[in-house]
């Protein structure tokens, strides 16, 4: 009996198993699910606030004072008043705390808080992050870099860019300028008319709802912490992982590990070039390719042999 030759790795192959391994510690991590939840009760809060900041933006500038300032910019122009369509607003208590100025005299201070419906890039990187890493994108570019003053090394611009672009933050490579971006989208999805300019500190409403508008700011904050949790814990794993990874020569070892710690690892993972080629021209996707009038995109391709390929993973 011929004895059965061991699958030798190098870096890429560790890479790939290693991959493997990170998508098993992500799926199972309950950070994982925190940071789904952290979405999910944002999304709820979301749609709550913009009913509670229209209603309390019209109780303090009602709708008949909209019209009459709009009215009187359509007669004297700029001279008739200011109105602008805003998205982001001051909400203030309504009862005053006592504290101290800069001489030590006591005085009344109203607590504030900024409600923004516009995001950020660091808040849409981690409300996108799934979306962002299955496309290849490198979502944690910003969270697994020490930020304590160290110059970043080009890996990191990089990755920046490329999710700043993807976002809509950076270049616009849309020569037709219809395209929406989820920043556009994030930009355009809650306005209000308000009296005054287009500063926004310029106005503040009192609200007896400010400690709810407070726990709205606290749930966009927490999907950013949720982010950097999962990330945090799975990249511990990982470390030791990779580390471990190094010391392996075969795939058998690497295999002993996975499948005490429940991860599905097969040999055929490792031959990524040529199981996708398999996957994505099997009877069926190769039929689908050449009925299709419109032909498939690279990135559509390589989500269908991917999707194939962890069937296949599954099933062996």
């Amino acid at each position: 009996m011929t004895k059965e030759k061991r699958q030798t790795l190098n870096a890429d192959k560790r890479k790939v198993i290693a991959d493997v391994f990170q998508s098993h510690f992500e799926d199972n991590s309950k950070y994982k699910k925190q940071h789904t939840d952290a979405i999910t009760n944002y999304n709820l809060m979301r749609e709550q606030a913009k009913v509670k900041m229209n209603d309390l933006v019209r109780f303090h500038q009602p709708q008949e004072d909209v019209d009459t300032i709009r009215r009187m910019i359509g007669k004297y122009d700029s001279s008739g008043g200011d109105l602008h369509h805003d998205n982001c607003f001051y909400v203030q208590s309504d009862t005053p705390r006592m504290d101290k100025d800069y001489n030590g005299n006591p005085k009344e201070v109203y607590d504030e808080v900024q409600i923004q419906f516009q995001a950020d890039c660091d808040f849409l990187t981690s409300y996108y992050r799934d979306e962002l890493n299955a496309k290849g994108l490198d979502a944690d570019y910003d969270v697994r870099v020490d930020h304590s003053g160290k110059d970043k090394n080009p890996t990191y611009y990089k990755a920046e860019t490329n999710v700043r672009n993807h976002l809509g933050f950076g270049g616009r490579n849309d020569e037709s300028g219809n395209k929406m971006y989820h920043k556009d989208e994030w930009e355009n999805d809650f306005k209000l008319w308000v009296i005054g300019t287009s500063y926004c500190h310029s106005r503040q409403f009192q609200t007896k709802d400010y400690e709810w508008f407070n726990k709205f700011k606290s749930a966009q904050e927490n999907v950013i912490m949720a982010h950097k949790n999962l990330f945090a814990n799975v990249e511990k794993k990982m470390e030791k992982l990779r580390m471990g990874l190094k010391s392996y020569r075969y795939f058998d070892q690497a295999k002993e590990l996975a499948d005490k710690l429940g991860v599905v690892l097969n040999e055929s993972v490792l031959n990524e070039s040529s199981s996708m080629a398999l996957s994505i021209y099997s009877p069926t996707n190769l039929a689908d390719l050449l009925t299709d009038e419109v032909e498939q995109t690279r990135e559509e391709k390589i989500a269908i042999a991917k999707q194939l390929l962890r069937e296949q993973q599954s099933v062996n």
